[in-house]
C-alpha cells in the first residue's frame, strides 16, 4: 500500500508538472501570437535626387546652344552650360567635352527619360549626338524612422565607422564601404542616405534601423519643431504676422504689374 500511494503521489506530481509546462507552453504561444499580431510600422523611403551621366560623343558649341536652345543659362567662366526642363523637371549640367550630367529627377525612369530629352535636344539643334555610356551614379533619399534616436550613445557605440561632431554638424556620418552609402543620422529620427543605386538605398535603410533600434528614444513633440522644412514655414508666418497689411498690399501690387 505504502507503495502504491508513493506511486499515486508521483504520478500526481507528474501530472501537475505537466499541467504546468502546458500553461506555460499555452502562455508563449499567446504572447507569439500577440506579437505577430502587433502592426509592424512601415518606414517611407523618398528618393529626393537621381543623378546621372551620359556622354553624346561629339563636341558641342556652348555659345551656339546658348544662342539657339531654350531654358538655357551659359556658364562662361566654369565652360558649362545648365538646360532646364519641366517633364520630368530636372537640369542637365553640359561641357564642350560632350558629358552631360542631369540632376533633379526623382526615379530611375524620370532620369533616363531626362537624359534621352537632353539628347534628343542637342540633336534638335544640329550635332550629331550618340546616346552612350549612360548610367546613375548617385541617388539621395530621405527617411524617418517612427522613434527619435539617441545619436551622441550611437556613435560611441561605434566609434570606427560613426563620427559625431555636433559642434559642425548636428548629425552623425555613418559609412556602410561594403555596399559604399553614406548615412546621415539625427535625433528626430530622419536619416539621409546617399547611394550608388536605388536598390543599395533599401539595403542602407534595413540595415540603419537593425543598427538604430537598439539606441531608440521617445520621440518629443519639440523634436518636429526642429525640422527644417518647419522651421521654415515658422520663419515665413512670423515674418507675415510682424508685416504691415499696407507693405503687403504694396508688394501684390508690385508683383502683379
Amino acid at each position: 500500500q505504502k507503495q502504491v500511494g508513493m506511486i499515486e503521489k508521483e504520478n500526481g506530481e507528474m501530472v501537475s508538472n505537466g499541467s504546468s509546462t502546458n500553461g506555460s507552453a499555452l502562455e508563449s504561444s499567446s504572447k507569439e501570437e500577440k506579437e505577430s499580431h502587433e502592426p509592424q510600422k512601415e518606414v517611407d523611403i523618398i528618393l529626393n535626387n537621381v543623378v546621372c551621366n551620359f556622354s553624346v560623343r561629339c563636341h558641342l558649341n556652348l555659345k551656339q546652344i546658348a544662342q539657339t536652345g531654350c531654358n538655357v543659362e551659359y556658364h562662361k567662366a566654369m565652360a558649362m552650360l545648365i538646360m532646364k526642363f519641366r517633364r520630368p523637371r530636372c537640369t542637365a549640367s553640359i561641357w564642350s567635352s560632350g558629358k552631360v550630367t542631369m540632376t533633379g529627377a526623382t526615379t530611375e525612369s524620370e532620369a533616363k527619360v531626362g537624359a534621352r530629352r537632353c539628347a534628343r535636344t542637342l540633336q534638335k539643334l544640329g550635332f550629331n549626338v550618340k546616346f552612350t555610356n549612360y548610367r546613375i551614379v548617385n541617388v539621395l533619399a530621405t527617411c524617418t524612422m517612427p522613434f527619435a534616436i539617441k545619436i551622441a550613445e550611437f556613435a560611441s557605440a561605434h566609434p570606427r565607422i560613426a563620427s559625431y561632431e555636433p559642434e559642425l554638424h548636428p548629425g552623425v556620418t555613418y559609412k556602410m564601404k561594403d555596399i559604399r552609402a553614406t548615412l546621415k543620422i539625427f535625433s528626430t529620427g530622419s536619416i539621409t542616405i546617399t547611394a550608388p543605386k536605388v536598390e543599395t538605398v533599401q539595403t542602407a535603410v534595413e540595415e540603419a534601423y537593425n543598427l538604430v533600434y537598439d539606441f531608440k528614444n521617445e520621440r518629443r513633440p519639440e523634436d518636429l519643431e526642429h525640422h527644417p522644412l518647419a522651421m521654415r514655414k515658422r520663419i515665413r508666418a512670423e515674418a507675415e504676422e510682424d508685416e504691415p497689411l499696407t507693405e503687403r498690399k504694396k508688394g501684390r501690387n508690385e508683383t502683379s504689374q
